[in-house]
This record gives C-alpha cells, structure tokens and sequence, in this order.
C-alpha cells in the first residue's frame, strides 16, 4: 500500500544491476545496456547544471503561499535517450533564512530528551561552534536541502513551508528548502489509469474474508486497471521507475547547483535515496533515511507489502489497546478484543445501511488504515467510532466519506504508485499464489491483508516490461556517513527495513524511537530524534553506530462531541 509522510508528521558513478537478465515472460530484457541510461544521466544532469531552475510565482493549483517559489527541471523520459522526449518536473522553494533565534543557535545535542546512547559522536563535514545570545544569529547557508515523501505516488510540492514549523526553523535557517513532484506526479508529467470518478466510486465493501465471487470481481477490476494504465500511458508506462526516480534526482541536484546531495527521504523516499546512493554514492553529501523501505531484493515489491498487512495488525491492536485504556471517554471496550467488536458492529451497520449513502466498509477501513500510519488520529477516529454507536454518523461521515474535489489528485497518486511497484521489480503472475499467500496471511492478520492485495493486484496483470530490483549497497568509505530514522512499531515500513539498510550502507547509523509506531518521525514530536536530526543535517555529527529515543508520549482522549456518557458497546 501507498506509504507517504507529512512533513513531520502530526525529503565517482556506481553502477550496479540496473537492468537485469529476465525473470519471467515480460521481464526487460532490453539490451541497450544500463551503461547508456548513466551515460544519460550525466548529459541530462550537465544540460540541467548550465540552464539552472528559473523560480517563480508558483501556480494557482499548487496552493502554496506566496513566499514559496517554483520551477521546473527538464529530464528525459527515457534516459538511454537523452536526446529524445524530455518531460517538466516541478519543483518548489524557499530560500534558507540565514538567522536563528537565540535559543536556538548552538549546534544540536543529539543525545538529550530520551536518547540512551550518550556519545558525542563523530563529526563530518561542516561543524560550527554556536554563536551566542542575541536577539537572533547570522547562520550560513549549506546548500538545498531536497525532500520527497514516498508514495510511490506523493508530491513534496509543500516540503517548503516546513520552513515555518519550530521543528524545521534551525534546518530551515541554513538550507534553501526544496520539494518537488516525481515523475508522473501532479503536473510532472501526470500518469492516470481510470476515470477520477471511477476510482472514488463510494460506498464500497472491505470483506475481511471475501468470497469466490467478490474474489473474481476484483480480479476483473485488477486486470481492467492495469490494461488502463497501458492504454492511457502507451510506450512511456515503462519510465516510471524507482530508477527513473533516483536519476530524476540527480538531475535535479545539478540544476540546483549542487556538486553534492543533501536529501530527505521518506517512507517510499527512502528506497529512492538508496538507489541514488547506490549509483551516485560520490554525489552525496548528506542523506537521511525516515522510516526505511526493506530494500534487500527479494522483498521488492512482492514481500514487503506481505510484511506490511502483518505490520499493520500489531499496531491495529496498539490502537484498540489505547481506546481499551481509555474506556471512560470513548466506552468501547476495556479490551482490545472488545474495542474489536464494537468496530465490526459499526462496520456491519455500514454494510446494511451506508452512512450518508457515501461511507460503507471500505471507506471505513480507509480511514482507520490512518490510524496505523499516525497515532494523531487516535483520538478523532475513536470519538467517530464512538459517537455512531451514539446515532450521530456526521464525525464518522466526516472523517471517511471521499472528497470529490480531490478525486483527480487521488487517482494520479494511485496510478504512480501501481507503475512504480509493477515496473520495478517481478510479480507473481498466478493468480492462485496470491490467494494461498494472502488467505494464509489474514488468519492472523486481516485487518488489512486483502485490501493490500487488491490495490497490488494490477501488478499481476501488468504488461509492461519489468525489471530487476538494484541490489542496494555502497563499498566500505565510498559513501559519506548516512543517518536511518525509524519507529520500533512502524507499520508501513516495517523495523527489519531499517534493520537490512544499515547493514547495505556501511557508515551509516540508526536512531531507534523505540515503542513507537508513528511513519515518518523526523521533525516530528519527538525531540530526541530531532535532535539527531538536526546534529546531523546542521553539523554532520551522528553517534558511533546506533543510538535509541524513548517514545514520544501517546495521544490525549478527544472528548466527544455530544457529551454522551457511553455508547453502546458490542462486548
């Protein structure tokens, strides 16, 4: 499933198995050779350093304020021929503000707030002494610092206003901050495969256990989709690739006038940084990795989402736990088990009689997926549940029913996501080792299980040439050291991830919020993680190997709107 973050949520050539000997009937075998595609990186990148990004007024429909500058970066479509069709990125930017406030001016302390490692770690490049009281303090500007969030499928369009946040001030002092929309996303040369409107089609069901029938219905929608991403996108559906990605970024880099990378990625971001990494390690100057994608390749795409659904049911039951704990505000349960119960009485409710003829099964499960990305919507999806048992469906309406205006945005975001998952790597094409692999899963954990499956399952009918996943990994000292964010309890991308790319990345260290589950934790509420962050980004200083946050604190209860003293409980 998609895997984006919010912004702080409350970023010599190596070349190594970029196209691989088939795996299957329609693996690439192209054999131009992937040597042409970094041969043409190298002139779209040199053609992208002499013209530069020539900022401006960003337009109307990427609803950014008017501080906050865009520009596009021209790329090939199809970098084995740079000659040929170039396509727009877009990009944003505001410029670093070259002052701190007083209190914030001294280089970040990695080891406060939490942390159990109490080194002082080592320093890279780049550290300054702090320049004492005052009003405010001159900084010097470090370069740009670009973001992309993941997906695959999510623009970083609004990384910028970061800028604003308490949490980004000190970054946002030294560096230009700078987001952008991959390939295929938003106006960079969008990707769609289905009407907008067929893709919000509302209220929909979200069997847990699904029957042969409603099994062969998704089956027909899996292959009618992906036969509409091959329409809709012809010979260029083969372009959106987590390789196009990272040469994209590269060519980006250089048109910023940056001789060196500095980049956040997350979730998704993540697996784009180390590709980069792989092929450009003597590009980067300084990366960070916010909650890791698995990158060993047998776990692209296929595995990692097996491991996701299981992932999201142990933080299915962290919620239930916490709305358990707070029985006295929300009177679902005072058992996970409980609070499991009065959810599928809402979701039977539903079934019979969608809630406001928008919100069904699947638009519930949609909405409590969020509660496994962010314990944010803890409290507001709880007090939802809650005030439906009551008789008041507008919160739930108001927090699962899909928004029209947004329809197109969804459906790019959809399609980008099924093209990058089914061209980078193979896919069962055997509809029957779908089903035994994923009924086996939801015994244990179907909360989401076959959900995940279905909005996968286009990949099994693909017909676009696929290729190998990058075996991720840089040489002893070829690549400046990295720092790797994660949550012990992240299920999006799960711990082992972070665990694996460490291991790919010699250099690099690991900083652990353990006990938590949050997706995407840089910038966000735990300040012993922001301040590794920051020594990082700001100084180049991390820890010896690896370093552990004790977790951010939990969410408050949410009181309810009508003032009830109970619902009605399902135990």
């Amino acid at each position: 499933m998609r895997s984006a973050v919010l912004c702080g949520a409350a970023g010599s050539m190596v070349f190594t198995a970029l196209v691989a000997s088939p795996a299957g009937s329609n693996t690439s075998s192209d054999t131009r050779g992937a040597s042409a595609e970094m041969r043409g990186t190298a002139v779209a990148a040199t053609r992208a350093a002499a013209a530069g990004i020539h900022f401006g007024a960003c337009p109307k429909e990427e609803n950014l304020p008017g501080h906050i500058k865009c520009g596009t970066v021209s790329v090939p479509l199809d970098y084995a021929d740079p000659d040929g069709k170039q396509i727009e990125l877009t990009v944003s930017r505001v410029q670093a503000t070259g002052r701190v406030e007083a209190a914030d001016n001294s280089p970040a302390e990695g080891d406060r707030d939490g942390s159990t490692d109490g080194e002082k770690g080592r320093s890279t490049e780049g550290e300054r002494k702090g320049t004492g009281p005052g009003k405010s303090a001159p900084v010097a500007r470090q370069g740009a610092l670009v973001f992309n969030p993941g997906g695959p499928g999510a623009s970083g369009m609004y990384f910028p206003m970061a800028g604003g946040m308490p949490e980004w001030r000190r970054i946002a002092a030294a560096y230009d901050l700078v987001g952008y929309a991959p390939r295929g996303v938003g106006r960079s040369a969008p990707l769609s495969c289905q009407a907008p409107e067929q893709f919000v089609h509302a209220p929909t069901q979200a069997p847990t256990h699904p029957s042969d029938a409603y099994k062969k219905q998704r089956i027909a929608e899996a292959k009618a989709y992906a036969q509409g991403c091959a329409r809709r996108a012809g010979s260029a559906l083969r372009h959106y690739t987590t390789l196009d990605n990272a040469r994209d970024l590269d060519v980006l880099r250089a048109a910023l006038g940056e001789s060196k990378l500095t980049f956040v990625g997350a979730s998704y971001g993540t697996y784009i940084g180390a590709v980069y990494a792989t092929l450009f390690p003597s590009h980067v100057r300084r990366m960070v990795f916010d909650s890791a994608v698995d990158p060993d390749p047998r776990q692209i795409w296929y595995r990692n989402n097996l491991d996701q659904s299981l992932a999201f049911e142990q933080r299915w039951e962290d919620f239930r736990t916490w709305v358990a704990r707070h029985d006295s505000t929300y009177h679902l349960g005072t058992t996970p088990e409980a609070v499991q119960l009065s959810y599928k009485k809402v979701e039977a409710e539903l079934a019979r009689r969608p809630a406001g003829g928008k919100v069904g099964p699947g638009q519930l499960h949609a909405a409590y997926l969020k509660v496994g990305y962010y314990d944010d919507y803890w409290p507001m999806r709880a007090a939802a549940l809650t005030e439906f048992l009551n008789g008041d469906p507008q919160p739930l309406i108001g927090q699962a029913a899909p928004y029209p205006q947004v329809a197109g945005e969804e459906e790019n975001s959809a399609a980008v996501y099924t093209a990058v998952q089914c061209n980078d790597a193979p896919w069962p094409t055997d509809w029957a080792a779908w089903d035994r692999d994923t009924t086996r899963l939801a015994r244990v954990a179907p909360f989401t299980t076959w959900d995940n499956a279905w909005m996968n399952l286009p990949c099994a009918y693909w017909t676009a040439p696929r290729q190998q996943p990058v075996d991720v990994g840089t040489a002893e000292g070829a690549l400046p050291p990295t720092l790797i964010l994660a949550a012990e309890r992240d299920a999006a991308t799960p711990y082992k991830g972070a665990q694996e790319l460490q291991l790919r990345l010699p250099g690099s260290v690991l900083v652990t919020e353990r006990g938590a589950g949050t997706h995407g934790i840089g910038g966000g509420a735990n300040q012993c993680v922001n301040g590794y962050l920051d020594a990082y980004l700001l100084a180049g200083r991390l820890p010896a190997l690896r370093a552990t946050c004790a977790p951010h604190a939990e969410p408050k209860p949410l009181a309810l709107r009508s003032g009830s003293s109970g619902a009605e409980r399902a135990d």
